[in-house]
């Protein structure tokens, strides 16, 4: 191969990302902890990319939040405390609450409003699913997913849309980051129907053009991530069901 193809493939796009998601991989499952150096030349060998890659995937983690530059040189991970991660939901909330403000007072014409009322009846169907005692978790996640990123394409705002994926990059932030939780919950049915009905309220708001209302139901929407998260602090099987745990760094432990 060539030194123009070399440099080709350092540079493409596909071994950036792959680098980063193997790299993000390794932090979220607990085999790089918090405070751990992570330099390039460690790292090609061992994910098996080229310099360049993953000198840009490095970058790209501590733009998410995931890695603190060091003075020395290098990088290293990150650890946050209850606050950072109480404070990440409220700023996606807050984010979220804003996008949904915006597409109710612009307005939506009716048929751009039909893709997040049809993700709405498959997350009833999935909903249900659950109250009947079956494993709807891989699904809920996934049109939990796609609800967000409806509710984002409705407020036509590349700006927010930029700083809403920004706030949800770091594990613990994003819509789906405690449903695994959600589900040890004593109450789980009624989070799940609570969550739901905050879908549906939020969609009905932006169509009744009502803003004020449609940011406060993406507000409090979020703070259902926040009650969950209470609730694995407090439960050691729950917390460890949270992408990113050991990351974070609770109160009374060292």
């Amino acid at each position: 191969m060539s030194a123009s193809a070399d440099r080709d493939e350092e540079r493409s796009p596909s071994q950036t990302v792959r680098a980063q998601l193997a790299l993000r991989d390794l932090i979220l499952g607990g085999e790089l902890r918090p405070g751990d150096r992570i330099s390039e030349l460690p790292m090609v060998d061992r994910l098996g990319v080229s310099r360049t890659p993953v000198r840009l995937a490095l970058v790209r983690l501590e733009e998410e939040g995931l890695l603190e530059a060091i003075p020395s040189g290098g990088f290293a991970v990150r650890s946050f405390s209850e606050r950072d991660v109480f404070d990440a939901i409220e700023v996606r909330g807050a984010l979220e609450g804003l996008a949904a403000r915006l597409a109710a007072e612009r307005g939506v014409p009716a048929d751009d409003l039909l893709p997040i009322r049809d993700c709405l009846a498959e997350l009833d169907a999935v909903v249900e699913q659950s109250h009947a005692g079956t494993d709807a978790f891989p699904a809920y996640v996934e049109l939990n997913a796609r609800f967000h990123r409806l509710l984002l394409d409705l407020a036509d705002s590349p700006s927010v849309a930029r700083q809403v994926e920004r706030a949800a990059t770091l594990p613990f932030a994003s819509p789906s980051a405690f449903v695994k939780v959600q589900a040890e919950l004593p109450e789980a049915r009624t989070v799940l129907t609570v969550a739901q009905d905050h879908h549906r309220c939020v969609i009905d708001a932006i169509e009744g053009r009502e803003g004020t209302r449609a940011e406060a139901i993406m507000r409090e929407h979020a703070r259902l991530a926040s009650r969950n998260l209470r609730f694995a602090l407090r439960n050691k099987a729950a917390f460890e069901l949270i992408p990113g745990a050991a990351l974070l760094r609770r109160r009374g432990r060292t």
